[in-house]
């Protein structure tokens, strides 16, 4: 599957984002950190990777839908979201 530049570009973003979250998570991880604060960031990393994950089947879905060589059923799309849930 192949996306559009400008609804790639947002969820490249997103997902740099989260790596820096997850690196700030090991970093407080060996620093001995609040158990609080590891899992409140670690919930962040979280939630920005489901998101950049819905935003790429959401983009995607019309294209998948479309697609003349059938290589996305109704079946495979549903895996795809409920491989997020």
């Amino acid at each position: 599957m192949q996306l559009d530049n400008t609804e790639l570009a947002p969820v490249v973003n997103r997902l740099k984002r989260a790596q820096g979250q997850l690196a700030a998570v090991t970093r407080m991880l060996e620093e001995g950190r609040d158990c609080k604060d590891i899992v409140t960031q670690l919930a962040a990393v979280s939630k920005a990777l489901d998101k950049a994950g819905f935003a790429i089947i959401a983009a995607g879905l019309e294209q998948c839908l479309m697609s003349e060589d059938g290589s996305m059923d109704k079946k495979d799309l549903e895996k795809l979201f409920l491989s997020l849930a």
